[in-house]
């Protein structure tokens, strides 16, 4: 198998942040969170997972560079160091033996720029904290991207149930793929792998969709007009995070749309690098709305793309015309 080795420890590191993540939603409180710059919330388990990831990774792939998307800066002020504290406390509990300045100095790997060469890790220590915050759905989002496309990608979905038609039974997902390889789930706490494919739908008027939960992060009413153009009738899926993948790859849903809600908005590579190769190993298509395929050799943005459709395939012209025109219609 390609990437043996990275596999087995990508899918270590995301099942030991998935148990952070876990425990510290379950005892949540407010002053464990803080707002960053662009006015989006961090957590005690948004850093904690970065520093276990890039602990794990590191110890074991230690010349790879990791791309992610939180820092340590707040914590190394006056104000942060009740957040550090327990930051160090969660991550210990996982990672035994660490001092403060480890788990600050592993959160803090995570700047590297990324490019076209060469190859380095992508991290989402958790995708979603809106929902996260709500007790709701969220993802730990790990993949490896070797000159400018993803090759291996894990996805943590710990409140996921693992049949969609039964939200009150057992929850917990990962999704794994790696390139040429296809697509596989797994419960969380079973290491037993199996194979998922997207759904068979080529009638749009058959296909449901999912979005995001958040106004401000896709365009809802973008979104209804492209589905009525289709002629899609059932109501949309609208769940946090990049587990929109997950339910895309397994067949839950058939078209997941991220419709730019502002002209200068990019993508970031941590949101999408490893649930678009989940999708396309499991027999999907990710472009942006252009159709475009996402190119992620551009640092840490996705600068090249506007926005994000996702369909199992078969669809995926038509959305993509129907985004076209509802896009111009503007």
């Amino acid at each position: 198998m390609l990437y043996q080795a990275e596999h087995r420890v990508a899918v270590d590191a995301v099942l030991k942040a998935s148990r952070l993540c876990e425990v510290v939603q379950a005892n949540l409180a407010s002053d464990e969170t803080v707002v960053k710059t662009d006015n989006s919330p961090v957590t005690v388990a948004d850093l904690g997972a970065q520093a276990i990831i890039t602990l794990e990774l590191l110890k074991a792939f230690p010349r790879i560079p990791i791309v992610a998307e939180e820092n340590a800066a707040f914590l190394r002020t006056p104000g942060g160091e009740g957040l550090k504290s327990r930051v160090a406390h969660h991550v210990s509990a996982i990672v035994p033996g660490l001092t403060d300045e480890q788990v600050l100095g592993a959160i803090d790997r995570g700047t590297w720029k990324g490019g076209p060469t060469g190859r380095h890790w992508a991290v989402d220590p958790i995708d979603g904290t809106m929902g996260y915050l709500r007790g709701d759905q969220y993802a730990i989002a790990l993949a490896l991207i070797e000159d400018g496309e993803v090759v291996l990608g894990v996805l943590g979905c710990p409140n996921l149930p693992i049949d969609i038609s039964r939200p009150d039974g057992p929850r917990g997902c990962l999704f794994i793929a790696g390139k040429g390889q296809g697509a596989t789930m797994r419960r969380i706490d079973n290491p037993i792998e199996r194979g998922i494919k997207v759904s068979g739908i080529a009638d749009p008027r058959e296909a449901s969709f999912c979005e995001s939960v958040e106004g401000s992060h896709s365009s809802h009413s973008r979104a209804r007009q492209i589905g009525a153009s289709l002629g899609v009738t059932a109501p949309p899926l609208r769940i946090d995070s990049q587990l929109k993948y997950g339910v895309l790859a397994r067949g839950d849903v058939s078209i997941y749309l991220r419709l730019p809600t502002r002209a200068d908005y990019e993508e970031k590579i941590w949101d999408h690098a490893a649930g678009s190769l989940i999708v396309t190993e499991a027999g999907g298509e990710v472009s942006d709305v252009r159709g475009q395929p996402l190119d992620f050799s551009g640092g840490r943005l996705l600068s090249h793309n506007v926005g994000i459709v996702a369909t199992n395939g078969k669809l995926h012209r038509q959305v993509i015309d129907a985004v076209q025109q509802a896009l111009k219609s503007d």
